[in-house]
């Protein structure tokens, strides 16, 4: 199924990306009390039976802080690049400004079963909604993996939704082949789930953004890694599926600073620009989907007045500086983490060769750095 190959984050192969530093995970969860959770599905062989397998999937959860589920909101905001996908518990977000649920990234036919298990997660943790107190809006959002797994089969249920949450947590992140990513490429290499972050000082205050994305989007000659046209630098080892997709990608931002719901959504809107520094633009049957939230304002829902922090815009751009270049580096880990692998009917996305990549760079002149 999948090819046994030693892979590496970026950093670890000598480079980085941009001139901010990253925190000590260079993940989301160097954002205090953000977590993050995996559940990965990797079953049979062979010839797809539909709604049977071969399967190649999964969830991954992202819990925004370590107060309780649904009492505690933060500010939040959906942004669409191109609509091609699905964001559940985006109306919510935009009229209130606030997310009460964790973050699900999965398959695109799983959506409905993980949006319902998340549900019922919140239900067991706060047995008082839909009864006494209010409601809970899951927050679900998809690429597709049907070119590995049998996504008819929608394996993904309550349990795997439960184990995922239940098992987030702080630290560093398992990247590529894991959780929702399991089935995806990304510029035609296999890639999946990727994270990476930044740290800024503004008017001496220490602020941090994180991104984690599951990346399934881009044909093979548009990638560019800082700068370098990788994509058309490695030859050959494209997908053995004959036709190829446009894709989509998921991005969730995260930062400490004290930010208003529209300043959260400015922040998240500049994920898009490290997006296109690794060469996408966002095609027709893409679905681009930037969900944001900041930690810096916790709203506890049983208090009448909420008084918010929040940046002055004239010291808000380094924030846009750290999200862009946490993207793009997170976009780049999810490939050159991501191992080879085959799922139904003998399809085979390749891993990007390490050494390859690193001769590219050094070509064009990059030069491999002190390992961070």
């Amino acid at each position: 199924m999948g090819e046994s190959r030693s892979r590496a984050r970026f950093r670890e192969l000598g480079f980085t990306i941009g001139v901010l530093p990253a925190g000590p995970f260079n993940a989301i969860t160097d954002v205090k009390g953000v977590k993050v959770g995996h559940t990965t599905l990797i079953s049979g062989e062979g010839r797809l039976e539909r709604g049977k397998g071969p399967v190649r999937s999964g969830v991954t959860a992202i819990i925004q802080h370590s107060h309780p589920l649904w009492f505690t909101r933060v500010k939040a905001a959906v942004d669409i690049l191109n609509g091609s996908g699905e964001v559940t518990g985006r109306t919510f977000i935009d009229e209130m400004g606030e997310m009460d649920s964790p973050i699900l990234l999965t398959s695109s036919f799983n959506v409905p079963r993980v949006a319902d298990a998340t549900l019922s997660y919140m239900m067991q943790k706060v047995p008082g909604i839909g009864v006494t107190a209010g409601y809970a809006h899951p927050v679900v959002a998809e690429c597709s993996d049907m070119m590995l797994s049998d996504m008819q089969g929608r394996h993904v249920g309550e349990r795997e939704v439960w184990e995922a949450l239940d098992g987030a947590k702080s630290g560093p992140v398992q990247e590529g082949c894991v959780g929702g990513g399991t089935g995806l490429t990304c510029y035609q290499w296999k890639s999946g789930i990727g994270t990476s972050s930044r740290v800024v000082e503004i008017e001496g205050a220490e602020y941090t953004v994180g991104v984690l994305v599951q990346a399934n989007h881009g044909s093979r000659q548009q990638l560019k890694v800082d700068g370098v046209p990788v994509g058309q630098g490695i030859p050959g080892m494209l997908p053995t599926w004959a036709v190829p997709r446009e894709g989509s990608i998921v991005i969730v931002v995260a930062t400490d600073a004290p930010l208003s719901s529209r300043q959260v959504r400015r922040v998240t809107k500049r994920a898009a620009l490290g997006l296109a520094r690794t060469g996408s633009t966002a095609k027709n049957g893409s679905g681009d989907m930037l969900i944001g939230f900041s930690t810096g304002n916790l709203i506890d829902r049983r208090t009448p007045v909420h008084t918010i922090r929040m940046l002055n815009n004239e010291y808000i751009n380094p924030l846009f500086d750290s999200v862009a270049e946490a993207t793009e580096e997170a976009i780049i880990n999810s490939i050159t983490t991501a191992e080879t692998l085959t799922g139904r009917d003998g399809n085979t996305a390749y891993a990007i060769p390490l050494d390859q990549l690193v001769e590219v760079l050094e070509r064009y002149g990059r030069r491999r750095r002190v390992l961070v």
